[in-house]
């Protein structure tokens, strides 16, 4: 019996591999690279289902769906639309076009073949096991958070993420730390724990001593110290330590870092502790929650205007285009620097001084993206990050700190934000940051 045939159109080349090798085993995939590739292959492939980016090089989504409407032989096939960002404006242009789902994007592997069981009458099934996982960059350490479990499914996502970030950010050998998190490993989490390292040391470029692990597990670190292909990787249960090694251009003057650096570790590796927060890209399913702006999958008809992540900021005029976004800090020149730095690509950027000024306007608008000062007069960052999330609101926030990258590494943690820039910005930060945060696929 021949398998079913799904053709996948995306500019990025790692999403493109990701769902080839993903859906590779169970049906014939062809991958097209444009919008103009992508049309050729239609015509030609016949697939029995369309994935496709709503934003397109050469040809656009909406120019492909009606060249495949007017053909008899491609009319009917069903399509899967992967976005960035909705638009809702725009949501009646796609009524005619036999769109089954919107999928966001960070994708949600539940969510993608929930749909592909819809649309194909399939019965895929992914590891249900809970698990989060989250991953980010900051002053070029790839920061991963691990909570819940270990997921096989989504730790083969990670090999993916970490490749898109040190893409972004053009990091050729990533340093790398791992937090285990509200999590209690066994023997019988060995092979994913060896995955998982494994895949860590494969993005390390084989340097295992560029990784850090931050952990109160004892079965963690004896499994670490127990294989001679994971010696090099150190076990530690101190933000501070596992800081070190890492970041070469710390502060050692900074008052009680020690002891800041322990009760985060603390904080973040308890048994109680949450992981997640909007403000980070996220591996989740779409059962586990987070925030509605990332939500996998969306009734069709839906569409987006946003761009696949580029490889740096060259592509940004597009991916930032139509952004709605606070800065919320005392400095005006930082104001002005954030400001100018969306205002060339039609990006609607308010400024507020203080805390207590943002908090009383921010019921009045749905913002993408809060950039937060935590040194503030009246009403400090921490007040407003308190508020916010008090209110329900799971805007994505980064948090601008002027101290030393050691003490903003604990500020950020202690705040609930894993996403920081360290002051004096640059234009090149500032939207690399916000392309990691806002316009992943991963």
């Amino acid at each position: 019996m021949a398998r079913q045939k799904i053709l996948v159109i995306d500019g990025s080349e790692l999403f493109r591999s990701y769902i080839r090798d993903r859906l590779g085993e169970h049906f014939e995939v062809e991958i097209a690279i444009n919008g103009l590739d992508g049309l050729s292959k239609l015509r030609t492939f016949l697939p029995d289902l369309l994935i496709m980016d709503q934003d397109l090089q050469r040809k656009s989504s909406k120019e492909i769906l009606e060249e495949k409407n007017r053909n008899p032989n491609t009319a009917d096939i069903p399509v899967l639309l992967t976005s960035t960002k909705i638009d809702r404006n725009r949501l009646l242009e796609f009524v005619p076009f036999r769109i089954r789902k919107v999928l966001m994007k960070p994708l949600r592997i539940d969510a993608l073949f929930e749909a592909l069981n819809e649309a194909l009458g399939t019965k895929l099934r992914v590891e249900e096991t809970p698990c989060i996982i989250e991953a980010h960059v900051n002053d070029n350490i790839v920061f991963i958070e691990i909570a819940k479990g270990l997921n096989r499914e989504k730790i083969d996502l990670l090999r993916f993420k970490i490749a898109e970030l040190a893409e972004l950010y053009q990091i050729r050998n990533p340093r790398i730390l791992v937090m285990l998190s509200d999590i209690d490993l066994t023997f019988v989490d060995g092979s994913n724990i060896e995955e998982l390292l494994r895949i860590l040391i494969n993005q390390a470029q084989g340097k295992a001593s560029h990784i850090k692990v931050l952990t109160i597990s004892t079965f963690m670190r004896e499994f670490v110290g127990g294989r001679q292909e994971f010696r090099n990787i150190e076990v530690v249960s101190n933000l501070q330590y596992a800081m070190d090694g890492l970041l070469v251009d710390y502060d050692p003057s900074v008052d009680d870092k020690e002891k800041a650096a322990q009760m985060i570790s603390e904080r973040i590796l308890s048994a109680q502790a949450q992981a997640g927060g909007s403000e980070t890209i996220e591996m989740r399913f779409q059962t586990e929650g987070g925030s509605q702006r990332n939500q996998a999958s969306q009734p069709a008809p839906n569409t987006a205007n946003a761009a696949s992540m580029p490889a740096d900021t060259r592509g940004a005029t597009t991916a930032g285009r139509g952004l709605v976004i606070a800065v919320v800090d005392d400095d005006f020149i930082i104001q002005e620097l954030v400001k100018t730095t969306f205002g060339a690509i039609d990006s609607d950027v308010s400024a507020f001084s203080d805390g207590r000024e943002f908090i009383d306007n921010a019921r009045a608008r749905d913002w993408d993206l809060v950039f937060l000062d935590l040194l503030m007069p009246d009403m400090d960052g921490f007040e407003v990050l308190r508020r916010l999330r008090g209110d329900g609101n799971d805007v994505p926030v980064i948090i601008l700190s002027a101290v030393t990258q050691r003490e903003a590494v604990v500020k950020a943690m202690e705040a609930g934000v894993k996403s920081y820039l360290v002051k004096p910005l640059r234009p090149d930060q500032i939207m690399k940051k916000t392309l990691e945060i806002l316009k992943a696929n991963f």
